[in-house]
């Protein structure tokens, strides 16, 4: 019963988005199939101007049917045929997006980590270091991408690497907030109880904090590895790149193929999504081994 209630309100999210994803598609790309009759001379009814509008070559708005046939073509259909790593399959884009979004992940993560502890037990670095993590996060990505990935390029790095800066950019900032408040999270009586029992920081750290922080973490490593994602995908904008989602996507837009872009966008969702929940599983574990689970 429990599980039913979660159920029917997704569905119906699900079944309200597709309504409106379709709706869109007639509405936008109307006034094209209204121009073909125009030239031809002829009327269109209002079955035929749907028939149309859902079936255009380059639409304004795919539908989702247009954007799942692309994704199966370029993914099972690609695979199936033994061309699974060609530069036409979604497949490659998609390891080549999600190499440098784990490796930005882990970089982000470790420099959130070290960052946290430093400012939860040195002051001095609480009170000119956080202030500054916070500032950085109001430059847009869009500006630092491509001086990153150029000045990278000028001195001879290039590939992974350079994506895997910007989505490390993007990711240690909600690591470096859900830690500095895990680590915060023991009240003044479980911190005295450790005096108590003479306690070193070192010790309070490991037996108190670090515990402590557990759920503030795994939130934050969630926001982190979306964060991450976005970055590798901005990352591959700015220049030619030897592949990925997003330079699949700035492909498409060059020469109007919708499709190839709703059918990128909906791989990185999905990737997004498949990421979020590994974080997700391993939370429930981590949690449940440490009788935190709830």
């Amino acid at each position: 019963m429990g599980a039913h209630k979660r159920t029917v309100p997704v569905l119906t999210v699900i079944l309200a988005i597709f309504v409106l994803w379709y709706a869109g598609s007639v509405a936008l790309n109307a006034k094209w199939a209204e121009d073909k009759a125009t030239r031809a001379h002829v009327s269109l009814s209002f079955s035929e101007l749907v028939t149309d509008t859902w079936s255009q070559d380059k639409p304004k708005l795919p539908t989702p049917h247009q954007v799942a046939r692309e994704i199966w073509k370029t993914t099972v259909g690609m695979a199936m045929r033994g061309r699974a790593f060609s530069r036409r399959s979604l497949i490659y884009h998609s390891w080549i997006t999600l190499s440098a979004t784990v490796l930005g992940f882990f970089l982000g993560t470790g420099l959130g980590i070290l960052l946290a502890v430093g400012i939860v037990h040195n002051r001095a670095m609480d009170m000119s270091v956080m202030p500054w993590v916070i500032a950085s996060q109001t430059v847009p990505i869009l500006a630092i991408a491509p001086m990153v990935i150029v000045v990278l390029n000028a001195v001879g790095i290039a590939g992974l690497l350079p994506k895997a800066v910007i989505s490390m950019y993007l990711s240690f900032f909600p690591v470096v907030v859900g830690m500095v408040k895990g680590l915060r999270s023991p009240d003044r009586m479980q911190l005295d109880q450790m005096r108590t029992w003479y306690a070193s920081k070192p010790q309070t750290f490991w037996k108190l904090r670090l515990p402590s922080s557990m759920p503030y973490l795994f939130t934050s490593l969630k926001i982190a590895m979306a964060a991450a994602l976005v970055g590798a995908i901005v990352a591959e904008l700015p220049i030619n790149q030897n592949g990925g989602l997003g330079a699949r996507m700035l492909v498409g837009s060059y020469y109007g193929q919708t499709i190839q872009i709703w059918s990128a966008l909906i791989t990185a969702a999905v990737l997004a999504a498949v990421l979020v929940g590994l974080i997700g599983v391993m939370q429930a574990a981590t949690l449940k081994r440490m009788g935190m689970a709830q």
